[in-house]
């Protein structure tokens, strides 16, 4: 799970958005807090980009804002605390006369009562984040009423769209192109809060990724919530989607963001392998190498079915793809056993950057009421000694580059970027933001690559 503050560098209105200036927001100074997923920065931007169209000062600085802006998240415990400490916070920034609005993950679920304890004044649920800058304008001009703009999201599938004219960063852009789950792992409290899976229209994809292009993006990301599934309510796919995305005059680089193992069919690895601009890196959350705690988990694939979509993506892609994970350890039921299963299937799936979660419990899933709950001391244990292998594993790959050189696209602040495999690469120097650097790699340290232009 990431956090960031988005703001957009000068005026940006999404497409097909009424852009006239509301006299309501006109120079007020709105902070944009962004927490979790790719999903939420891709909704960031585009948030952003409404609140500057209609005249707001959206800004990375919350002191001194009037109106806070918060898109949350709810995939663990952890995540619930850090949503509820950002609302505590926007309150305190914005003063009693200011707003707070809170939309995404967090926000779906949160219960109306604490969410008004907390701070907030306008809770936006999933697929309804379109309508809030609308709530915003209305509370600015007419005083504060708690507004809830929330909806039964198992039983709706229709897709929101909501366009970013530009990227935050020059280099790298998230274009969403998928949403919901309907997978519903046992642990997950996703489906809940994101809705039913479905897919945005192919046309529309193609012409964000055209705008985004124009705006001087260099690399494109595509995310969604369950990525694999894009396409299987339309009649498409995502190995048609990178086909065309491939295609596309002035891109350079292709990603991809979370991919569920059974998701990478032949057909896509095809696709992959055939784009000129794909960046080899996958990444493929793994959760446990234990089948005994997949089947509870109720993930669809055994261990050895993980191992076999690992070698089947290398030998397509070559033996330098890059492949990171997500790791939930401490899952009811896992005992030291299940738990080193996991250990030697990051070693023999070769997985690179590894994220280790700790598991706990989300009302409303069946895991919730499972039985043979991990000691708090072994749950920390186990998190720390995958985290640590994890560490270890990354050094290895990344060592594999020291010697060769590799094109990293500068990205600003101190002199880094990232290379093609998504590893993060620093020099002395200077390098203007989008240009590609071809760096000599001299060393590696945590998963960091150090070199000189060349």
């Amino acid at each position: 799970m990431s956090g960031g503050l988005v703001g957009l560098p000068g005026p940006a209105r999404a497409a097909g958005v009424n852009a006239v200036q509301s006299p309501d927001l006109r120079g007020r100074s709105v902070w944009v807090h962004v927490l979790g997923c790719r999903s939420n920065l891709c909704e960031g931007d585009f948030l952003a980009g409404d609140l500057e169209a209609r005249g707001a000062l959206v800004t990375r600085d919350p002191e001194g804002c009037s109106a806070a802006v918060i898109v949350s998240c709810s995939v663990t415990a952890e995540a619930d605390r850090k949503c509820r400490q950002a609302v505590r916070r926007a309150r305190r920034t914005v003063g009693e006369a200011g707003v707070v609005a809170v939309c995404g993950c967090w926000a779906q679920g949160a219960a109306a009562d604490e969410a008004r304890e907390l701070g907030a004044d306008i809770l936006v649920g999933n697929r309804r984040k379109g309508e809030l800058t609308d709530a915003l304008e209305a509370m600015v001009r007419d005083g504060r009423a708690f507004r809830d703009l929330r909806s039964d999201l198992l039983r709706d599938r229709r897709w929101e769209e909501l366009p970013a004219k530009r990227p935050v960063f020059h280099t790298r852009a998230f274009l969403k192109v998928q949403e919901g789950c309907d997978h519903f792992c046992s642990y997950c409290v996703i489906p809940f809060l994101r809705g039913r899976s479905t897919s945005r229209p192919a046309d529309r994809a193609m012409d964000e990724a055209r705008r985004l292009l124009d705006a001087g993006c260099r690399e494109i990301v595509l995310t969604g919530i369950h990525l694999g599934m894009y396409g299987r309510d339309t009649g498409s796919s995502l190995a048609e989607l990178v086909r065309s995305l491939s295609a596309l005059p002035g891109l350079e680089r292709l990603r991809l963001g979370s991919l569920e193992p059974f998701a990478l069919s032949d057909d896509l690895l095809e696709a992959l392998g055939e784009s000129p601009v794909f960046c080899p890196h996958l990444h493929l959350p793994l959760q446990s190498g234990d089948d005994g705690v997949l089947s509870r988990m109720r993930r669809g694939y055994t261990a050895d079915d993980f191992a076999r979509v690992c070698a089947r993506a290398r030998e397509r892609l070559g033996a330098d793809l890059h492949i990171s994970s997500d790791i939930l350890v401490g899952f009811p039921g896992e005992d030291e056993g299940a738990f080193g299963n996991t250990l030697r299937l990051m070693r023999r799936a070769g997985i690179g950057r590894a994220h280790v979660f700790p598991y706990s419990p989300r009302r409303g899933t069946p895991a919730a009421s499972f039985e043979s709950r991990v000691d708090p001391a072994a749950l920390s244990a186990r998190a720390a000694e995958a985290a640590a292998l994890g560490n270890e594993l990354l050094d290895a790959y990344a060592g594999r580059f020291i010697g060769r050189t590799l094109p990293v696209l500068a990205e600003g602040g101190r002199c880094g970027g990232y290379t093609p495999h998504f590893l993060p690469a620093v020099w002395e120097g200077e390098a203007e933001v989008g240009r590609s650097v071809r760096l000599r790699i001299d060393s590696a340290s945590g998963g960091e690559l150090r070199g000189c232009p060349v």
